[in-house]
């Protein structure tokens, strides 16, 4: 997302979005951001002129923001806004630790069973396999009895 876009979302100016992501450079790698070049500049202003109209200083090229970006940029801000996006991430960061340990108990339980209950029914095909074949022998038996010659 750009930088007016999320200045709006978090409810503050794009200058004080960018100015807090200045301060923090270090907060902000190349996965994070990336300021647009001239040429991907214009191309977007092309396209978005109508839909912006004078909100933006066209000469200023503006930052795009990844998903941890935007993740990092709640945490620097100081908007209202910002902060309970900031709880509402570390909030979805522990539901899914949670459920990520949950979920490997259940798969470990699971597991577990499972070699358990296979082992068990190993025993209990074979058996099932040893008394087809036993069969299986028999009926080869009484086949040759009643072909064959007495």
């Amino acid at each position: 997302m750009l930088d007016f876009d999320l200045a709006e979302l978090y409810e503050v100016s794009t200058k004080a979005l960018n100015q807090a992501v200045k301060r923090n450079g270090t907060r902000f790698p190349a996965d994070f951001m990336f300021q647009l070049t001239p040429i991907e500049w214009e191309n977007m202003r092309s396209q978005i002129v109508t839909a912006y109209g004078n909100k933006r200083n066209i000469t200023a090229r503006p930052y795009a923001f990844t998903e941890q970006g935007l993740a990092m940029l709640s945490g620097v801000l100081n908007s209202e806004k910002a902060i309970l996006v900031n709880i509402a991430i570390m909030r979805a960061f522990v539901f899914i630790r949670q459920y990520a340990l949950t979920h490997q108990e259940l798969t470990d339980k699971l597991k577990e069973l499972e070699n358990k209950y296979n082992k068990q029914f190993k025993d209990v095909y074979e058996a099932l396999n040893y008394l087809l074949d036993k069969d299986a022998q028999e009926k080869k038996q009484q086949i040759r009895k009643k072909i064959g010659y007495k």
